[in-house]
C-alpha cells in the first residue's frame, strides 16, 4: 500500500464552507486534504464555519498577518462577487472595499507560493468592463508563473442553487 499524500488548503472568504466541502468529498485513502487556515469578514459565516468543520476563520482578510498563516499548498477564494457582479453596481476594482481584494490575494501568493490557486467568482467576471478586468487576473497570475484553466459553469447543473 503506498503512502498517502497529504495537502493543506487555506479557504480565503470561506463563507459556509464551499471548498471545505468539496475537499472533504474528494479526500481518499490515498489522499487527504486539510484546511489549514480560514476568513472571511462576515462573523454568522465565520461562526457557522468553525461549527461544521471545528476550525475558527479569521475576520476582514485586510487584518490579518499574512506571515503568520500556516504553509499550504491550495489556495482556494471565492472573493467578493458584487463589484462584478450584473446585480451590482458594476464598480469591479473600483470599489475599493470589496473590488480589489483579488490584489490581496496576490500578497498571500507572493508570499506563500501555493502550488495550486483555486478562484471563484460570478460570470460576470470574465466580461465586465469589456474583459479588462479578467485580463488584469489572468495576467497577474501568469506573471507568477501559474497555469491558467477556467470554466465558467451554470451552478443547477451542479445541485447548488448559486
Amino acid at each position: 500500500m503506498s503512502d498517502v499524500i497529504k495537502l493543506k488548503y487555506i479557504d480565503l472568504f470561506c463563507g459556509l464552507g464551499a471548498f471545505h466541502t468539496a475537499f472533504s468529498q474528494c479526500s481518499s485513502l490515498t489522499k487527504k486534504y486539510e484546511c489549514v487556515y480560514a476568513c472571511d469578514i462576515d462573523k454568522n459565516a465565520r461562526n457557522l464555519y468553525n461549527e461544521n468543520f471545528n476550525i475558527k476563520p479569521d475576520g476582514d482578510i485586510n487584518n490579518i498577518d499574512i506571515d503568520k498563516i500556516p504553509n499550504f499548498d491550495i489556495l482556494c477564494a471565492g472573493f467578493p462577487c458584487q463589484p462584478f457582479s450584473i446585480a451590482g453596481k458594476g464598480d469591479g476594482f473600483k470599489d475599493k472595499h470589496k473590488g480589489n481584494l483579488f490584489f490581496k490575494i496576490l500578497e498571500i501568493i507572493d508570499k506563500h507560493s501555493p502550488a495550486i490557486v483555486f478562484l471563484e467568482n460570478v460570470k460576470n467576471l470574465h466580461s465586465i468592463h469589456k474583459g479588462e478586468t479578467f485580463k488584469v487576473i489572468i495576467k497577474n497570475l501568469k506573471e507568477r508563473k501559474y497555469h491558467i484553466s477556467y470554466k465558467i459553469i451554470d451552478s443547477r447543473y451542479y445541485g447548488s442553487p448559486q
